[in-house]
């Protein structure tokens, strides 16, 4: 009997400690989100992800490893206060960059990968001359930066007037997408391409065919459209805030096999 009444309290116990947890889970979440600005940077730098912070208590608080934490936070303040860069110095941005060992270790992983460039650049500078266009650029590396990390991403590469991007999982990397749309400077717009496989991260680069697709996938895109391919869109399932077209068949330069993709549309949600 004693031990019956101990297998309850200890069940009891657990209940209510798991009651605590959420109750408290949901208060720190609504202290984020009244802080728009507090909210933005937690998530920028992974100290807390967007499915937590819209569901406290059913997940974990953040999927980011500490060193990424770190690592995005040292991005956030380069990029915010250049002169901090001295203080700490660029081989140690770099190092802390470029990842954990396993990241660097040749061996392929599953990595979602997307590729954006800005419709109208070449026009532009060829209008405004170098100065303009390198402003320009600057400022649009400044707004995306946040919106990556936001999504546990990484820019692996600035690419001109475009990025390379990293994501573990494709929601996140078509989330990335849809939001990088509105970091396009005026006059120009943003295109953007995704894909998913596997990849070889190195220091500086991302290896394999799934980047090669990517980039096409992007090439396809129109100004102000975002195209995914059909490994992306069925890996992402439907979701309430975001519409999807047909997926249709495209030859794509230096890709043998046809590649299916689709648009990509984010649509407001009734409240």
């Amino acid at each position: 009997m004693t031990e019956e009444r101990g297998g309850k309290a200890r069940v009891a116990g657990a209940a209510t400690f798991a009651a605590l947890r959420r109750a408290t889970a949901r208060k720190a979440a609504d202290m984020i989100r009244n802080d728009p600005e507090d909210a933005a940077a937690a998530l920028e730098i992974g100290l807390v992800d967007q499915k937590w912070l819209d569901k406290p208590g059913e997940g974990p608080i953040s999927s980011s490893a500490p060193t990424d934490i770190l690592r995005r936070f040292l991005e956030r303040t380069v990029e915010r206060r250049p002169s901090k860069l001295s203080s700490l110095g660029l081989s140690a941005v770099q190092l802390l960059s470029s990842g954990s060992d396993a990241a660097v270790s040749g061996a392929a992983r599953p990595v979602t990968v997307v590729f954006t460039d800005l419709e109208g650049f070449t026009a532009f500078t060829d209008r405004n001359g170098d100065a303009a266009a390198i402003a320009l650029i600057r400022e649009h590396h400044r707004q995306a930066g946040p919106v990556v990390r936001q999504w546990n991403g990484k820019i692996v590469k600035h690419l001109g007037d475009g990025l390379l991007c990293t994501f573990a999982d494709p929601a996140s990397g078509l989330r990335a997408s849809l939001d990088l749309l509105g970091t396009a400077p005026p006059p120009l717009r943003l295109r953007a391409g995704a894909h998913m496989g596997e990849a070889v991260a190195t220091k500086g680069d991302v290896v394999g065919h799934v980047v090669n697709v990517a980039a096409r996938v992007c090439e396809t895109a129109k100004g102000g459209q975002v195209l995914v391919s059909a490994e992306v869109r069925e890996a992402v399932g439907d979701l309430a805030d975001v519409h999807f077209g047909r997926v249709k068949a495209r030859r794509m330069k230096g890709v043998k096999t046809p590649v299916g993709v689709c648009e990509a549309v984010a649509v407001p949600v009734p409240g």
